[in-house]
């Protein structure tokens, strides 16, 4: 239809007038006409492809990938355009970076810390190893509390005493244990005599009798004695061992009150000025923090030492009992009163064997 028009207008006659020249057409109402036709329908045309544009761009959405950004007026050079995808990089690479010195950061500050924690522990034994020298030498004063001192070299010496009976009660398990087995053995021996000997038959069975009846004894008396010698083990290893260990947490605790004790003391002989005063006032608050620390302690070793002893005259007197009991009866030969007496203290005996794990339990 366009190309008609055009065709039309420009095919179209120029009037001449009557002496032969052209006319002078300022607007021709033909061609104005047709020009305007012409404008029309390439304003319709676009405007149709630039709505289908517009509602292919709203279906399939932006692609913000391909989109650029224009630097400039309309029409400008390419040096202006700046894709998209560049400025999503640089903000990938700006959140990556971020990242890394928070991570950096992180580091840094355990680091900072770990040296913190360092520092404080070697001038805190730097402090502890003056004072101690300071103490062996006879030229710094300690804190003393005479009668809780008392009360720690009394257990000392009660734990020195204690481990020996306890050396002793294993050496007497270890060499009656030996006893009974041979006992056992000799009564099978006697007992074997007593088949192949017809002349010695009567002899050797007797024995035999007595050898098994001394050895079902002595196992008796063996599980009173290993009753005995677990729970020495107990008092001396576990409950004497757990308060000596609270102990010298309060040895520790009192030498570094001391040891702060006299920096404090030392700061307070010395000037008056700002700088001096700051460092007083930083000696003070670990003075008390460690003063603090001293005190609890020792009410803990206190408290300790009390329940120690009330649990250690309780558990000897039930095991001494058992243990004369044990042994009296069992050399006055009365059978009656040494399994009465395992009886009484509520100990089992293990059935021979049966420390030997069974077969299924070996596979």
């Amino acid at each position: 239809m366009t190309d008609s028009i055009m065709s039309k207008a420009a095919t179209m006659e120029i009037p001449i007038n009557s002496n032969g020249d052209t006319g002078t057409l300022a607007e021709d109402d033909s061609l104005e006409q047709a020009a305007n036709l012409q404008w029309s329908l390439d304003e319709k045309v676009g405007s149709s492809r630039g709505t289908r544009d517009l509602q292919q761009v709203m279906v399939s959405g932006p692609n913000l990938n391909e989109t650029s950004i224009v630097s400039g007026g309309y029409g400008g050079t390419a040096e202006g355009i700046i894709p998209t995808s560049s400025i999503k990089g640089s903000n990938m690479h700006h959140s990556s970076s971020s990242s890394s010195m928070t991570a950096e950061e992180t580091t840094r500050g355990v680091a900072v810390e770990k040296i913190e924690t360092v520092k404080k522990w070697g001038l805190n034994t730097y402090k502890c190893t003056k004072q101690m020298i300071s103490e062996r030498f006879g030229r710094g004063s300690r804190t003393v509390d005479l009668e809780l001192e008392a009360q720690i070299e009394v257990l000392r010496d009660t734990k020195r005493k204690y481990e020996n009976v306890l050396r002793l009660a294993r050496a007497l398990t270890n060499h009656f244990y030996n006893m009974v087995q041979t006992q056992h053995a000799l009564g099978d021996t006697f007992a074997d005599l007593s088949q192949k000997s017809p002349e010695l038959r009567d002899e050797f069975g007797y024995n035999a009798e007595t050898q098994k009846l001394l050895c079902k004894n002595g196992e008796t008396l063996l599980g009173a004695v290993n009753f005995f010698v677990s729970s020495i083990n107990t008092l001396v290893n576990k409950t004497m061992e757990d308060t000596l260990m609270t102990i010298k947490m309060y040895e520790n605790a009192r030498l570094e009150f001391d040891a702060y004790r006299s920096d404090l003391e030392e700061l307070s002989l010395g000037p008056r000025d700002a700088v001096a005063m700051a460092r007083i006032d930083a000696a003070q608050q670990q003075y008390q923090v460690h003063k603090d620390k001293y005190e609890r302690l020792r009410s803990d070793v206190t408290i300790k030492l009390k329940f120690l002893e009330e649990n250690k005259v309780k558990v000897m007197h039930k095991q001494l009992l058992l243990f004369h009991n044990a042994i009296s009866a069992y050399f006055a030969g009365n059978q009656q009163q040494l399994e009465q007496t395992l009886k009484q203290f509520n100990i089992k005996l293990r059935p021979p064997g049966a420390d030997k794990p069974s077969w299924l339990e070996e596979q």
